[in-house]
C-alpha cells in the first residue's frame, strides 16, 4: 500500500537509503524493488563512456567485466617482467567520486606496495585521487609506472624510489 500512495518516496528510500522492498498482491510475493547496485555497476554511463573514448583515443584495447559485487572492472593484458598479465581498474559504486581499485594478476603474494586483500598500493591516501581531473587513463599510467617499479624489485630485491621521493 506503501508504494501505491508515495511511489516517488519509496523509490528514493531504495536508492538513497539501500532500503529493498518486496511487492506482495493478495498476500503473495510478486516483485521485489532493489537498489540498481545490486544488479549493475552504480556508475553513469555516460561516465563509463567517456572513460571508454579516452582509453580508445590512446589505442588501448580493453574488455570488461562485472564482478561479483556488481562493479565494472575494466581489464587491460600487459607483459610484466616477461610474464603475461592482467591489470584490472575496478571502478567501485559511486565512482569517480570513490577511488578505483587495482588488481594485477598473477603476482607473487610476497610482492611489495601492495593492499592486505591484494589490490595496488598506489591511492596511498583518499587525498591522491581527484574525482573531477582523475580517470582510468590516469590510473593506467600509474599502474604502468608501479609495473617497473614491480620489475626493479624482482631484478633487485629493493623497490625503487619514485621521482617524487615517495616508494
Amino acid at each position: 500500500m506503501e508504494l501505491r500512495s508515495s511511489p516517488g518516496e519509496i523509490l528514493d528510500r531504495v536508492a538513497r537509503d539501500g532500503e529493498v522492498f518486496v511487492i506482495e498482491r493478495n498476500g503473495q510475493p510478486k516483485a521485489c524493488l532493489v537498489p540498481v547496485s545490486f544488479l549493475l555497476p552504480d556508475v553513469s554511463p555516460e561516465r563509463i563512456a567517456q572513460e571508454l573514448d579516452r582509453l580508445r583515443e590512446r589505442n588501448e584495447n580493453p574488455t570488461l567485466t562485472i564482478n561479483e559485487n556488481k562493479e565494472l572492472a575494466i581489464n587491460f593484458r600487459e607483459i610484466a617482467v616477461g610474464e603475461k598479465v592482467v591489470i584490472s581498474v575496478v571502478l567501485p559504486h559511486g565512482y569517480p567520486n570513490a577511488a578505483p581499485r587495482i588488481q594485477v594478476q598473477p603476482l607473487p603474494s610476497d610482492a611489495p606496495h601492495l593492499w592486505p586483500d591484494g589490490t595496488l598500493a598506489i591511492f596511498g591516501a583518499t587525498a591522491m585521487w581527484n574525482a573531477k581531473s582523475h580517470d582510468v587513463v590516469y590510473v593506467l599510467s600509474l599502474v604502468r609506472l608501479w609495473l617497473k617499479q614491480y620489475a626493479a624489485w624482482r631484478k633487485t630485491g629493493e623497490w625503487p624510489k619514485s621521482a617524487e621521493g615517495r616508494s
